[in-house]
């Protein structure tokens, strides 16, 4: 019988391919990028707040918690729009890849949010990134405004990850991510309001923003049960068993069965010129050596240190 650890890695690599299958169903739903994550963030909270019902998880938290959840509510909010929006005007393939930088962005931004040094081969890795984008660029001109938003989604989660490290290392998980949730479909719901009273007829919450095809609601249900529910309580579980390095290089293949997948279901809509995968090439490959590296340092600081205890 397999070990727990093995099962466990198993179960991960499962989780990471139904976040590959996100993007399969933002190209799959016909609606619009900002009532699709509405109603994502609306049914995914629903069903989290099920979930703390049945595990009986506690809700109260301070003041200064609310405000950093309801911060991060937004940024993952405007990721999620930004990342689906790429999707509606370019492909599956286009947005994945440009989404990688995200590694990037972080390498940037974490020593100014921990208020470290930079390291030199974050900064070689990040001028590979750069690279490997100037090549997607290059050769795939057309697909432009795609690439723009998937840089801003890029951005937008390296900046949610970051304030999600600090806060989830001290308060449950699945109570921070119901707060996030709940606070991004607020924002939102505040946002179509006012295009409703203030806007023309056909914005905001008109009836046709509720009348969603059998098929739309179908993949809708699926993406917030399945590809966000499930996906983030089963990635916590999972964390208790393997380490952090060997979770995160595997989250960095979500790419990768993303483009896979979106070929084998997309066919040739989804077929992109050998140029855009050398890029694509480029910039995950950079991103699973950043993992390395950092693995390779946080070793030998572990070792130095057991080391001078002993």
């Amino acid at each position: 019988m397999p070990s727990a650890r093995f099962q466990n890695y198993l179960h991960l690599h499962f989780i990471v391919f139904v976040w590959g299958f996100t993007a399969i169903l933002g190209e799959l739903i016909s609606i619009d990028a900002l009532p699709l994550v509405w109603y994502r963030m609306l049914l995914a909270s629903g069903f989290i707040f099920v979930y703390i019902g049945f595990r009986k998880i506690s809700l109260t938290i301070s003041r200064k918690l609310f405000f950093t959840l309801f911060f991060a509510g937004i940024i993952i909010a405007l990721h999620w729009i930004t990342f689906f929006a790429a999707i509606k005007v370019s492909n599956v393939s286009i947005t994945l890849a440009t989404l990688s930088t995200g590694a990037f962005f972080t390498s940037v931004l974490e020593p100014i949010f921990y208020k470290r040094k930079l390291i030199w081969y974050e900064v070689l890795f990040g001028l590979l990134v750069i690279t490997g984008l100037y090549i997607i660029f290059n050769v795939e001109g057309d697909y432009f405004l795609g690439i723009m938003y998937a840089l801003c989604s890029a951005f937008l989660s390296s900046v949610f990850s970051l304030i999600n490290g600090k806060v989830a290392q001290e308060y449950n998980p699945t109570m921070v991510s119901f707060y996030e949730l709940l606070s991004g479909v607020g924002i939102i719901t505040i946002y179509l309001l006012g295009l409703t009273l203030f806007g023309n007829e056909m914005d905001g919450f008109t009836v046709s923003f509720f009348q969603l095809s059998t098929s739309d609601w179908l993949y809708m249900l699926i993406l917030a049960s399945v590809c966000t529910a499930y996906a983030f309580i089963g990635s916590v579980q999972v964390m208790k068993y393997l380490s952090p390095y060997t979770v995160m290089l595997t989250i960095n293949l979500e790419p990768v069965y993303g483009i896979i997948l979106a070929f084998l279901i997309f066919g040739e809509s989804e077929k992109m010129s050998p140029q855009f995968y050398y890029g694509a090439l480029i910039i995950i490959g950079t991103v699973l050596l950043n993992g390395i590296f950092k693995n390779a340092k946080k070793r030998k600081s572990t070792s130095t240190l057991h080391n001078i205890t002993k």
